[in-house]
């Protein structure tokens, strides 16, 4: 199981609006192992990570009329999250929707599966601090260190351009346009028209879009440096433990070291839900998937 909460870890954010909820987020499908998924309203965060036998039992419960292999149902279900966080508006026929609980949150899925009506409920619980610090504060407060990085090698590079133009102007080099012309930069002056600007709108997040539209780049990249230093940090703890001399004690912020490692995913949601590990990725076919004779009057 620790593969699926890696996996889950270093998957960017999605936006999605169901009926008249606003949501981020996020999930790994590994159609050998289960799923793990993450939602947020911003006031709230929801986790549900399961294997495959609760998947098979669920199943049996929610679709009385199929019979599958968890690998199967699996596979559907990775379908029809893939083209929900991508933003379309008509994910496969499928509909979802959710309902909040005091202790948590069911998503229903309603689709179809080899011409039979498929039915599956996304059961998520409160996640707890350590999931939240893991998968928002971290990340976010490592999204703020490279951005202002960032803000100070750009104000570095135009004072040096500037003192390239200076330069250039010395020796009666002009502009061949007025429009051309610029002022020295003034890096606190930049600063504080840029908050002032920015501000409002910084504040106002709102849902939750902004930051899933435009930041997810940086986010994979700093929970994958985390991934990789937290596996760097418990290979030498174990390491340490094969001399005697590693202490019992855990770091809660570090990651579970799996045999094998996660094949780090892109960008795209089709590619990061179809991430499998230990067994190809090969889909398995709707053949699998029988149909259950109904009883009845002409049974």
């Amino acid at each position: 199981m620790e593969e699926l909460e890696q996996g889950l870890l270093v998957q960017p954010w999605a936006w999605l609006q169901l009926s008249e909820d606003s949501l981020l987020a996020k999930a790994c499908v590994m159609t050998h192992k289960g799923y793990a998924i993450l939602l947020s309203d911003l006031q709230h965060v929801w986790h549900e990570r399961v294997d495959t036998s609760v998947v098979s039992q669920r199943a049996k419960e929610l679709n009385r009329r199929l019979t599958a292999t968890p690998s199967a149902f699996l596979s559907h279900l990775r379908d029809l999250i893939c083209t929900l966080l991508e933003g379309s508006a008509d994910p496969k026929g499928a509909t979802f929707s959710c309902e909040r609980l005091p202790d948590g949150l069911t998503v229903r899925v309603r689709s179809e599966l080899s011409g039979l009506p498929f039915h599956w409920n996304f059961q998520c619980a409160l996640a707890s601090p350590f999931m939240v610090s893991q998968h928002l504060i971290r990340p976010l407060m490592g999204m703020s260190v490279i951005l202002q990085c960032q803000v100070r090698e750009m104000a570095s590079l135009l004072r040096l351009k500037d003192v390239e133009i200076q330069d250039y102007q010395e020796n009666g080099a002009v502009p061949s346009r007025d429009r051309l012309k610029t002022e020295l930069f003034d890096e606190n002056a930049f600063l504080d028209r840029v908050m002032t600007e920015n501000l409002p709108e910084a504040c106002s997040i709102e849902n939750g879009k902004p930051f899933a539209m435009k930041l997810q780049d940086l986010y994979v990249a700093v929970t994958k440096q985390e991934f990789q230093a937290g596996r760097k940090r418990q290979g030498s703890g174990d390491s340490q433990a094969s001399d005697g001399t590693y202490s019992n004690e855990t770091d809660g912020g570090l990651l579970t070291q799996p045999e094998q490692q996660s094949s780090a995913p892109s960008l795209s949601v089709a590619e990061t839900l179809n991430m499998e590990t230990s067994l190809p990725t090969q889909r398995p076919h709707l053949s699998k998937v029988k149909r259950k004779k109904p009883k009845g009057l002409f049974s």
